[in-house]
């Protein structure tokens, strides 16, 4: 019976020099060792006096150019890798839940548009109404066109206008509701992570929650509005507070 080959040895991992990783990578041996330092890169390996690194350095690199490509900072991309390394996240998992939570709530993205556009969006053509639409902040010039950071904002406040509502006065009341909806989103986001955390709120499927929670989220905020302008409407029915209301003409 013929002898039978011995298997061959696994082929060696590769290994670099720093200089090497940078120039497979591009990334500046600075940038590699600011990694290091920041605990978001794995050490090397030391030999003599040589540092080493291999395929996993190249990978984490990568991993954290996408990772601040999504706007994370490199202490938040720290603590996302160790998580991993520790196995407590699964990093598709985490991809699919960052996707989710970041889709948008509105249908509200900025546009540019030039000032047909502007005048579109608004609705109006009125003289004076562009200067106006600055003023307020509602709308940025930019050469020869304009931004606009929430046409939907731009679409209300121009509607009220054209309702009897002075444009400084719809603005003022969108910075209103802005600071009191901000603090209720905040207080609201963090009664959930306290009931996660002490075990009240389980959440099995997150990409499947927020996916629910943002129609939900949106509609709630519509109803509980309603219902809190109502009653307070009524309040200043019935003490005479919307006398005035009637026959007052806007002032020149």
């Amino acid at each position: 019976m013929p002898a039978t080959a011995p298997p061959e040895p696994p082929p060696a991992a590769r290994t670099m020099t720093i200089d090497e990783l940078a120039a497979h990578t591009g990334v500046p041996t600075r940038t590699i060792r600011f990694y290091q330092a920041r605990g978001a890169l794995m050490r090397p390996e030391i030999r003599g006096r040589v540092a080493h690194y291999g395929d996993a350095h190249v990978e984490r690199l990568r991993l954290i150019a996408q990772l601040q490509d999504r706007g994370l900072r490199i202490d938040a991309i720290r603590d996302l890798v160790g998580g991993i390394d520790r196995g407590e996240l699964d990093l598709a998992e985490w991809l699919g839940l960052e996707r989710e939570v970041g889709a948008p709530w509105a249908d509200d993205s900025a546009r540019t548009v030039d000032e047909a556009g502007l005048h579109a969006l608004a609705g109006s053509k009125r003289p004076g109404l562009v200067a106006d639409l600055v003023r307020a902040g509602l709308v940025e010039r930019q050469g020869a066109v304009y931004l606009v950071p929430s046409p939907a904002l731009l679409a209300i406040t121009t509607r009220l206008a054209a309702a009897g509502i002075d444009l400084a006065t719809a603005t003022a009341a969108g910075e209103v509701l802005r600071k009191h909806l901000g603090r209720a989103v905040k207080d609201l986001v963090e009664l959930f992570m306290r009931g996660i955390e002490r075990g009240e709120v389980a959440i099995d499927e997150p990409e499947a929650t927020f996916a629910t929670l943002r129609p939900l989220g949106t509609e709630a905020v519509k109803v509980l509005f309603a219902r809190e302008m109502e009653r307070e409407l009524r309040k200043r029915l019935e003490s005479g507070g919307l006398k005035a209301l009637r026959g007052r003409k806007r002032r020149r």
